[in-house]
């Protein structure tokens, strides 16, 4: 059921730098099986933890690498259970997709213990206090449809195969485009979060202003008013 641990985490980090450093890849996909994105965190790693182990080791602070640290566009494409940790890593996502039928939950409290890679702030942020806070005190579980209908996913899909086709698809749009704009872009969508709407106007529009010393600016304008295809150069 892709539990998820530290060594996996290990993995999926470096793939993910990797991939972030690759000239050639333009965006990423995340997915599991269309049983399971991943079932949560191994619980068998975490049962003798010790607060002061936890506390001095930074536990599961690197899960959230790709938040922080990875530039490009990242989707992930959730089919079957994506519940703790693998909600978690779903919600990390730029884009979420999902099939109808997945299931997702932050069942921590029925462990004794909360969300700890961010489960409670992203949650909350995509669809509200109010329903965050029955999903986390409770512990049940939602679906993809109800993804969909609170805007925590982007599109929802009728079947797994057609999710992970569909987050391919998009991630192949977001590549064709100048990777200088895509990075900007992912910038001041994910500074929005951070800052108030004044504040945040005022940075985009100083990453817009920065924008006109690219050589893709003058690609994409040029192509546009010769009714070509822009060939980016990618500076």
């Amino acid at each position: 059921m892709n539990a998820l641990s530290a060594a996996l985490f290990v993995e999926l980090n470096d793939a993910l730098r990797k991939l972030d450093q690759n000239k050639d890849i333009g965006a990423m996909v995340i997915t599991g099986s269309e049983k399971a994105f991943a079932a949560g965190a191994d619980i068998k790693e975490m049962k003798d933890l010790t607060f002061s182990k936890a506390y001095t080791e930074d536990f599961i602070e690197d899960w959230s690498l790709q938040t922080s640290q990875i530039k490009k566009p990242i989707i992930s494409a959730v089919n079957g259970y994506a519940l703790g940790g693998g909600c978690e890593l779903a919600m990390m996502a730029d884009i979420m997709y999902c099939s109808g039928s997945a299931k997702f939950g932050q069942p921590e409290i029925k462990l004794g213990i909360i969300p700890g890679a961010g489960g409670s702030q992203r949650l909350t942020k995509a669809i509200g206090k109010t329903r965050a806070m029955e999903l986390i005190l409770t512990g049940k579980n939602f679906t993809g449809k109800e993804a969909g209908e609170w805007g925590l996913a982007a599109r929802v899909f009728a079947n797994p195969q057609e999710c992970v086709d569909g987050a391919v698809e998009t991630a192949a749009t977001i590549a064709g485009y100048s990777r200088v704009a895509v990075k900007a872009a992912k910038e001041v969508v994910n500074k929005s979060l951070e800052l108030g709407v004044r504040e945040g106007v005022e940075y985009e529009r100083r990453v817009f202003h920065g924008l006109f010393g690219s050589q893709d600016q003058k690609i994409g304008m040029r192509a546009f008013t010769e009714k070509k295809t822009p060939e980016w150069t990618h500076a």
